[in-house]
């Protein structure tokens, strides 16, 4: 491969516009070739945020341009079936999360890729938070002692539904909060504290007109002992904190959101040191009743995943993430699913 790698972009919805366009326009090593919408604002919106970049009809004739990379962004039903014409093609891809609509069709989906030899990954890009990363330099320390809790929420208050597959759509839709929140925060779980052996959980559908889940909690209790506590909601007047840490020594306190994801959306681009930077007022806290200290939050990177993809490609590296994970995580989401249902603790 050459110096310049060229990404086609398969959808420009929320993921392709607000995230994946401006990180791989933002990349030295990553060119932004062609993005797929046949929806003429859409192809518009392409042509005034990326001049150079071609805007192509459907999935044949961007895999005709022979991209080095496909990045599939489309409806999550979709996903397994764009992903599998692009590694057919011969073309690398990233998947947006959720990975698949299940673990079955995640490993499927892995196999052909082996079989095809080429690099697939899954963009977990909240891996990369901020505060994700200031929880891990806390836990490195040590000031918590044996942690016992960890709780996580993402919380939003958006009372009326939208009319779109994402808030309003079904099971065959792979809609809902489970998969679309729950999967960063299961992996954000997993990714500090190790596997999963219970899974507890409380999906609920509160507003009115929606089929999917749009009021969450699951519980995770992890082999280590850790139990993890998540929540995710888009009926929640006010949130609670977006990470609490509960140890033998100590506390981690953590209000607020990172802040790249509204730095995207309001067309910040990660091309300085600035970036993923949250302003003191919103660092989170350390200690106990009587004794609590600030902790300087983490700058956040989105556009590591970037780099691990590129390493991949041209040394040989291992995917940024690993889709086996988000294998995993969609098991522990079915296992919610039946949880709720049948008002069980589900053992994997």
């Amino acid at each position: 491969m050459g110096d310049e790698l060229r990404v086609g972009i398969v959808g420009y919805g929320l993921g392709g516009s607000v995230f994946h366009a401006p990180l791989i326009a933002a990349h030295r090593r990553l060119r932004l070739d062609a993005v797929v919408t046949a929806n003429p604002e859409r192809r518009e919106q392409v042509r005034a945020e990326h001049p150079e970049t071609a805007t192509v009809d459907d999935v044949d004739a961007l895999l005709a341009r022979e991209p080095d990379l496909v990045v599939v962004t489309t409806p999550n039903r979709t996903h397994v079936e764009v992903a599998t014409a692009a590694l057919d093609a011969g073309c690398p891809v990233v998947v947006d999360k959720p990975f698949a609509p299940s673990a079955e069709e995640g490993r499927s989906l892995i196999e052909h890729a082996r079989a095809k030899d080429l690099l697939l990954t899954v963009f977990q890009n909240r891996r990369w938070d901020s505060d994700l990363r200031t929880v891990q330099k806390v836990l490195e320390s040590g000031d918590l002692g044996e942690v016992h809790r960890f709780e996580s929420r993402i919380e939003r208050w958006s009372p009326q539904a939208k009319p779109t597959w994402r808030d309003s759509g079904g099971a065959e839709d792979v809609a809902g909060l489970l998969y679309d929140l729950g999967s960063h925060l299961i992996d954000q779980a997993r990714l500090l504290f190790g596997p999963v052996s219970e899974v507890y959980a409380e999906v609920d559908a509160r507003r009115a007109g929606v089929r999917a889940d749009d009021d969450t909690f699951v519980s995770l209790t992890h082999a280590s002992g850790v139990r993890s506590h998540l929540w995710m909601s888009k009926v929640a007047a006010r949130s609670g904190p977006r990470f609490r840490v509960l140890g033998s020594k100590a506390a981690f306190t953590k209000y607020g959101n990172d802040p790249q994801e509204d730095d995207l959306r309001a067309g910040k681009r990660p091309v300085d040191d600035t970036w993923g930077r949250e302003i003191e007022l919103e660092w989170g806290d350390l200690g106990t009743a009587d004794d609590v200290e600030t902790v300087a939050t983490e700058p956040g990177n989105y556009l590591a995943f970037y780099d691990g993809v590129v390493k991949s490609l041209t040394k040989g590296a291992e995917p940024p993430v690993d889709p086996a994970d988000a294998v995993v995580g969609l098991e522990i989401i079915a296992a919610a699913q039946r949880s709720a249902v049948n008002r069980t603790v589900e053992r994997l």
